[in-house]
């Protein structure tokens, strides 16, 4: 007869003791199970559709590791930073200081006429003088085809040569500048080492090679003279140069012709306009300070105007000869085309005002 527990059947032929003693020597305690990887799903959750029958629970060392890493991740990310701070600080190859301006270098020149000025109205006068295929304003100074030099970009090189242009837009065509009223426009572009040489030459201009107004900007005294045109005639070149490795220079060539009038006539008639020419020759500097806070440095800067008389004082506001005028005599003076572009200034203080220079109207 079996005994108590055995099966009825008794015990399975080979195997002493029964089933359970071949698991009797394995023990599944609590820190067992706390460290199995696999636990079986329940009856319900093994239901599901694509159930499996096990799931993995995770290695607890698997999630210290995992802790540890990302400690380490924000360490290297802290030391990385601290380390470009640091060369950043100590870095030797800084970008070079901001150099210091040096004072512009001015001359003036008036052009004398070698005979009466002529007279007319505005569009007959350009019509009959060098200016006729000139264009006007601002679309008379054009950029030059640009690219890069050894040690500036194209980007950097079109930066200096849009300063320079709109330098000689505010102080020879903007409207309040050239009628007297104000200096703001192109003292807003200048570097800061010459603003009190700029002002000094509003306040006190002198043919003192430094402080000629006219070298700075195109100025009329609203007492006497008024634009007849507002249309200006302008034609010149723009030229671009890189002088040393933080220094980009670019020269300015440009004759303006303005149609003048006598201040005073209103909104009347202006059959007794006249033509006057100013030549200028403006040398800028830029170093990287200058293009990135859109400034510039006026290295020289040349004028020939006329017609003017020899003996006036045109280091402030020039001092147009207007239609039916004629010049003192001059003793002699050399005579200058300021249409001649590309060539020195008149070795004289005063120089003579070419023929071909004035309107040839037909009688």
């Amino acid at each position: 007869m079996a005994g108590r527990g055995d099966p009825p059947e008794g015990t399975p032929e080979g195997f002493p003791g029964g089933g359970e003693d071949e698991y009797r020597s394995v023990v599944f305690d609590e820190a067992f199970v706390r460290a199995a990887h696999l636990q079986e799903f329940s009856a319900r959750e093994r239901m599901g559709e694509h159930a499996q029958a096990v799931r993995s629970l995770g290695s607890p060392r698997e999630g210290r590791s995992g802790s540890r890493q990302a400690v380490l991740l924000v360490l290297l990310i802290l030391l990385a930073f601290g380390t470009a701070i640091y060369l950043g600080v100590r870095n030797p190859y800084q970008p070079p200081a901001d150099q210091r301006a040096e004072p512009l270098r001015t001359t003036v020149v008036p052009l004398a006429p070698q005979g009466t000025v002529p007279g007319g109205v505005p569009d007959r006068l350009f019509d009959h003088s060098p200016v006729a295929e000139y264009r006007t304003g601002a679309a008379g100074i054009n950029l030059p085809v640009t690219g890069r030099t050894t040690h500036f970009a194209e980007s950097q090189v079109v930066t200096a040569l849009s300063i320079a242009k709109e330098y000689l837009v505010a102080s020879s065509l903007e409207p309040g500048v050239v009628a007297g009223a104000t200096v703001r426009p192109p003292r807003l572009l200048l570097d800061p080492d010459q603003l009190e040489q700029f002002d000094r030459s509003v306040e006190t201009p002198a043919d003192d090679g430094r402080h000629a107004l006219a070298a700075w900007l195109v100025r009329f005294d609203p007492r006497k003279v008024a634009l007849a045109d507002p249309a200006v005639r302008v034609q010149g070149t723009l030229r671009f140069e890189e002088t040393s490795s933080d220094t980009l220079d670019v020269t300015a060539d440009h004759t303006y012709t303005y149609a003048l009038r006598p201040a005073g006539q209103g909104g009347g008639p202006v059959a007794a306009a006249s033509l006057f020419t100013v030549h200028r020759e403006v040398h800028f500097r830029f170093d990287r300070e200058d293009l990135r806070m859109h400034r510039t440095e006026l290295v020289t800067s040349t004028v020939e105007a006329g017609p003017q008389a020899c003996g006036a004082d045109t280091t402030g506001s020039l001092k147009p000869l207007l239609a039916g005028a004629r010049a003192p005599e001059a003793g002699g003076p050399v005579v200058t085309d300021p249409y001649a572009t590309g060539r020195p200034a008149a070795p004289s203080l005063c120089g003579a005002l070419a023929p071909s220079a004035q309107p040839s109207l037909p009688s």
